[in-house]
């Protein structure tokens, strides 16, 4: 697992507080009221990737959870949101 993210500065790379105060603060600078940190993009990521039609035991792979359900919880997806995901697909 990457436990950090690369920078140009002469110790190569800076920690997960560190990326943290930057998407924070520029969410700030954007006029954002919300907490927005890496979590928030993780989350997001999530969301958007289910209705984009990745495969739900990817969606849970990658955020390393147990089950689909926590998934799914996790990301926010109720039910009415995932059957509109499955009767949209046109099979």
């Amino acid at each position: 697992m990457i436990r950090c993210f690369p920078s140009r500065s002469a110790s190569g790379s800076f920690q997960r507080g560190q990326a943290w105060a930057i998407l924070h603060r520029s969410a700030q600078l954007a006029g954002t009221t919300d907490p927005i940190g890496t979590h928030t993009l993780r989350k997001t990521f999530g969301y958007w990737a289910f209705p984009s039609g990745v495969n739900l035991s990817v969606i849970q792979d990658l955020l390393n959870h147990s089950s689909p359900g926590t998934t799914l919880a996790y990301i926010g997806i109720h039910r009415e949101e995932r059957d509109a995901v499955y009767l949209g697909l046109n099979l």
